[in-house]
């Protein structure tokens, strides 16, 4: 009753999309609104209802969670339904036979000529409201398209048949483009669900005349030919993949609008410059450069510029970097390099710079009072100054110390005396002929093994030696 006498005054909205809007925004500001069970299909509780609600919504190419779903009061009913074919290609159909269609069903829609096959992945409100969206304000809503019916198992199978033969087409026609020398990338190709006509994706930097093309594909492959252009990230999109983010990509989720990315955004949120970070996967600029650029061009309108000099009685300092959302800035006394880095707010510098201006110089940057902070850790130094070194049990190799060397004329005296060489004396050659002679072999001495218990008995060719103690 409060929504009534609320809207009392108001124009009636022209559909049932607003209306359930209106509801969302009732239901925003605390009034009752009146619940109604979830309409279930025959054979089946609300709760089972809901639970299949729930699973329909897996996550896919450009998935969309439907908000205004849970509506009470049929608000959220609507004719207008969402259907995806091969990867990102949707379209919006109207449901004018008033079939039980729900998220995940396969039907027939209308095309021309014939019909093609897809899913359906939005129903009700929400797929009125992205409809008009995608329709624009020159849009007629007459010129919606209808859904004939459920697909059929035979409809599903002249689906599969069509979608089998779309590698060897799409191989097959990018031979024929290299033959006829066009400089143009096939990328994807895909038949209409009745397979009587192939829509070929292609990328190219430069205009095409395919005229000669379309005639060789349509005597080849005996189907009706239309021709797409795509950009790089759009094809990202098609082919789908994991960024660098670890999520997704972008372009395969949700992104249908796809806006010029510039190196400006990269500066504006101090970012180096790198571009194999800055690249996609489609070897582009990242989609996501865009996201919070807004964000630091309104953050840096609040900031001093960066091109401004700051002169003190001590020093001249010039800009390094800039912390934007906490309105710090930092400066150098050197242009190029690091050197003598100080931190002071926004304010602190357009104190100064206004004082600049009137012709006076500050004794420092920091406010009056104020000493430069020491970098302080978030938790207490429990090891002390050098035991949070990570060598810190690492042993240290000691090294020798050398004997000083004496000085003066006591190293002199320490030298040890160089002894002169002897001269060899010259070889008698009588004594070298009689050491020719053969020498008798003298028999050796076979020791004996000392008795086990007793001492070892003295050898009788060795002569005893007086001097030695006799036991």
């Amino acid at each position: 009753m409060g929504r009534k006498n609320k809207n009392r005054g108001k124009a009636q909205p022209e559909s049932n999309a607003e209306e359930a809007l209106d509801i969302v925004q009732s239901a925003a500001e605390g009034e009752p609104v009146r619940e109604d069970p979830i309409p279930a299909p025959a054979g089946q509780t609300e709760a089972e209802a809901r639970e299949r609600r729930c699973d329909d919504c897996r996550r896919g190419k450009l998935h969309i969670f439907n908000c205004l779903d849970d509506i009470p009061g049929g608000f959220a009913v609507s004719e207008y339904v969402e259907v995806q074919f091969k990867n990102t290609r949707k379209g919006y159909y109207r449901n004018t036979t008033n079939l039980p269609l729900e998220i995940g069903d396969m039907v027939a829609v209308e095309a021309s000529p014939g019909h093609d096959i897809g899913s359906i992945t939005l129903t009700g409100a929400l797929a009125e409201l992205r409809m008009r969206r995608s329709l624009g304000r020159g849009g007629n809503v007459a010129d919606v398209k209808r859904v004939f019916r459920l697909a059929k198992p035979n409809d599903l199978e002249k689906f599969e048949e069509a979608k089998a033969r779309e590698n060897d087409t799409m191989i097959r026609s990018r031979q024929i483009a290299e033959e006829l020398k066009l400089n143009m990338k096939i990328g994807d190709v895909e038949y209409q669900g009745d397979g009587n006509k192939a829509i070929f994706y292609y990328i190219a930097d430069e205009r095409v005349d395919f005229r000669q093309l379309i005639k060789v594909l349509a005597e080849t492959f005996k189907v009706r030919i239309e021709m797409k252009q795509i950009g790089a990230r759009q094809e990202a999109g098609r082919i789908g993949g994991i960024g660098p983010c670890g999520r997704p990509l972008c372009c395969s989720q949700w992104m249908t609008n796809f806006v010029s990315v510039s190196t400006s955004a990269a500066r504006y949120q101090d970012i180096s410059l790198n571009p194999q970070k800055l690249a996609g996967q489609c070897a582009k600029l990242k989609c996501c450069l865009n996201f919070e650029v807004d964000a630091y061009v309104e953050a840096s309108k609040r900031m001093p510029p960066r091109d401004v000099r700051l002169e003190t009685a001590d020093a001249t300092y010039f800009h390094f970097k800039s912390d934007i959302f906490n309105r710090m800035v930092t400066y150098s006394t050197d242009k190029n390099i690091a050197a003598n880095l100080v931190t002071i707010s926004a304010d602190r510098v357009f104190e100064i710079i206004s004082l600049n201006k009137a012709g006076e110089k500050p004794l420092t940057l920091m406010p009056e009072g104020e000493q430069k902070p020491k970098a302080r850790s978030e938790f207490g130094d429990i090891l002390g100054e050098n035991d949070d070194d990570l060598s810190r049990f690492d042993k240290k190799k000691k090294k020798k110390k050398k004997p000083a060397r004496p000085k003066g004329d006591d190293a002199q005296q320490q030298q040890p005396r160089q002894q002169p060489k002897k001269q060899k004396k010259p070889a008698d050659p009588a004594r070298k002929a009689d050491d020719k002679q053969p020498q008798e072999q003298k028999p050796k001495n076979k020791r004996r093994r000392a008795p086990q218990g007793g001492q070892q008995k003295q050898a009788p060719d060795k002569p005893s030696d007086d001097r030695t103690s006799e036991k």
